[in-house]
């Protein structure tokens, strides 16, 4: 039991480090020197390649070892800037799937030459008319910084990224609060289980991908990604909606169950009754679901690359997505962690996936 507790522990911490660090679709790069320190040590290689994608490489030191992808999307949700206003106020522009009812009154940061802290304006109830029922999108909304125009011109320009501000709570539960789990949660996770799995227990080279351009693209950054590594499988891990009162429960999947793995026409039968078999033998806690024709994650992009990569797609429950207070169960991201480290580590998956022909390439 306290083994349990230390490792939540490490997974709260790690998940909450990555989290806070601004990758707005389109602009992962800039978190480039945040994640060599945090993560960089743990791994061989890290490299960025022309679309932003953060590739970090650990090797099992076996000469012609099958290569496995471990793909979590790095980039979040967010705004542009888009208009410098009188007294301080920006107009912006949504990135990724923002919803309206989320956006009034939120807590801002604006990535210009040096952080600016802003609000999202809201209409008081008082002033409102009687027809103004529904929510203004993101394009009519305003962002105070309380600066002047003539001051804030000096740190902000138009193209300027705007992410939630990184404030996080822990529920009761044993549950955590706050913006961009979806999906850096994840990719903590998997990088804290590639990182504790010693090399001699990995039965295959790992490709640990931090992908961009998922929020904001059905093909995605992984696609460029995978082309160029030519893994033998994959895991794709991305956020799953979790189940909330007044919600299809066929819609959703359980806070505080495990992981989910999903059945689709996108991801591979095999692979993904043998990524089941490893949960059971290990008695890692998960729901199957079915996604008839796509998951909505990057395992679709990753499975239609060259002559196709198995894949399986491995979901971790979410409430409140693409808000500024997700929620997500530290039970499941200890699951997902154990379910990392036995599909990394397991021969019998690198003994059936890993002797595929393929064209020398360079990681």
């Amino acid at each position: 039991m306290e083994e349990n507790k230390t490792k939540q522990q490490e997974l709260k911490e790690q998940i909450l480090s990555l989290c806070g660090i601004m990758s707005v679709s389109g602009f992962e790069p800039r978190a480039t020197e945040a994640i060599r320190e945090k993560l960089g040590a743990a791994f061989d290689e890290l490299t960025v390649d022309a679309v932003g994608n953060h590739l970090l490489v650990k090797r099992c030191g076996r000469a012609k070892a099958p290569l496995v992808l471990v793909d979590a999307h790095f980039d979040e949700i967010g705004m542009l800037v888009t208009e410098l206003c009188e007294d301080g106020f920006v107009r912006v522009a949504s990135v990724g799937g923002l919803s309206a009812t989320v956006l009034q009154a939120a807590d801002v940061i604006l990535y210009g030459k040096e952080p600016v802290r802003g609000v999202v304006t809201s209409t008081p109830p008082h002033l409102k008319k009687n027809d103004e029922e529904s929510l203004p999108e993101a394009e009519e909304l305003l962002v105070d910084t309380g600066y002047s125009k003539e001051r804030l011109a000096e740190l902000v320009s138009v193209g300027t990224p705007v992410g939630f501000s990184p404030c996080y709570s822990e529920l009761l539960g044993g549950c955590l609060a706050g913006k961009s789990f979806d999906n850096k949660a994840c990719a903590a996770i998997a990088a804290y289980a590639i990182a504790h799995t010693p090399k001699e227990r990995l039965a295959a080279d790992v490709a640990f991908l931090l992908s961009s351009y998922e929020e904001t693209s059905a093909k995605g950054g992984v696609s460029a990604a995978t082309y160029r590594l030519q893994p033998d499988y994959a895991m794709v891990i991305d956020v799953n909606l979790a189940t909330v009162p007044d919600v299809p429960k066929r819609e959703t999947v359980p806070l505080g169950a495990g992981v989910s793995l999903s059945v689709s026409a996108a991801t591979d039968r095999r692979l993904t009754a043998m990524t089941r078999a490893l949960c059971e033998d290990r008695a890692i806690p998960h729901t199957m679901i079915a996604a008839p024709s796509s998951t909505g994650t990057n395992a679709t992009s990753v499975n239609l690359v060259r002559g196709g990569i198995p894949v399986v797609d491995v979901g971790l429950p979410l409430r409140s997505m693409h808000t500024y207070n997700e929620v997500i169960s530290l039970k499941d991201a200890q699951a997902l962690c154990e379910l990392v480290e036995a599909f990394i580590g397991s021969q019998r998956l690198a003994d059936t996936f890993g002797y595929t022909e393929k064209e020398e390439l360079p990681i």
